[in-house]
């Protein structure tokens, strides 16, 4: 039987719900028979996939090495997968430090194929970190696919941390944020920012960022993110303003203000914002 994750009606309620039964809800998860049986064979044979190429074409390891870095999707990506894995990160012009999105970076870096410090793969902390990671991002996964965006909040409580917590500066941040494209779209929406405005200079899209975060959280920097009060008020912003997007009903509260301020000639941003403030 397929676990499927328990979320109420969704929505910011849905995310109430899924949080105070999350540690049970992975236990579950956790015992299912094909997670269990993908993470046995990963711990007894990834010690011998000692290249690039011999983790690319065991499709069982693969699956569970590209699981535990929210790569799932590019499972059928051999030859692009083990270009990133053969060429490392030492290189600042290897491929996976040139592509925007660092999660390939990451899984590079923690193979370590490419790198001086060679493969990984028979390192027991590094396959527990990877099974480690694995259960998580396939526990989102599985609340995904019931409710998305409750995996985009579970993604942003998640990876918001280690941004927040890195020691690059403000601008660099906000390019990681902008590089990892759920993270992006979580962000942006809690802080309402129009997709349009990726079509901009990457430089003013930092900047707007910066801005938006500076105008809704009191500070530009992503450091404010280590803040929970903080995390918890973007992952409230998020639902409520998804709930706008979609058309709020009689039930959501502050329907019926928001009702009243838009019928009264308010335009949508405005409405919009001053609902939010309720929150």
């Amino acid at each position: 039987m397929v676990f499927q994750p328990v979320i109420g009606t969704g929505g910011y309620t849905g995310w109430r719900i899924l949080e105070s039964t999350e540690t049970r809800q992975r236990e579950i998860f956790e015992n299912s028979a094909i997670l269990e049986r993908n993470i046995e064979y990963f711990r007894e044979n990834i010690a011998n996939a000692e290249t690039a190429e011999a983790l690319v074409t065991d499709r069982r390891l693969l699956t569970v090495a590209l699981g535990a870095f929210g790569l799932g999707d590019e499972i059928d990506k051999r030859a692009f997968i083990r270009k990133i894995l053969e060429e490392g990160t030492d290189n600042e012009q290897s491929f996976a430090n040139r592509l925007n999105d660092p999660r390939f970076r990451d899984i590079a870096e923690a193979f370590g194929y490419g790198n001086l410090s060679g493969p990984q793969v028979g390192d027991e902390a590094f396959r527990e970190d990877v099974i480690a990671r694995y259960k998580t991002l396939e526990f989102e996964q599985a609340v995904g696919d019931v409710d998305n965006d409750m995996r985009l909040a579970m993604n942003f409580r998640r990876e918001i941390a280690d941004v927040a917590a890195s020691d690059v500066n403000e601008t660099t941040a906000w390019f990681q944020i902008m590089g990892n494209q759920p993270l992006r779209e979580f962000v942006a929406t809690a802080l309402n920012i129009p997709s349009e405005v990726a079509q901009l200079d990457i430089d003013r899209q930092q900047q707007i960022f910066a801005d938006k975060a500076a105008q809704v959280l009191g500070d530009s920097s992503p450091e404010i993110f280590s803040d929970e009060g903080v995390v918890n008020d973007m992952i409230r912003r998020f639902f409520l303003t998804r709930q706008i997007e979609n058309g709020p009903s009689a039930s959501t509260p502050g329907f019926a203000a928001l009702t009243l301020l838009q019928s009264g000639g308010l335009g949508a941003g405005a409405s919009q914002n001053l609902f939010l403030s309720q929150f």
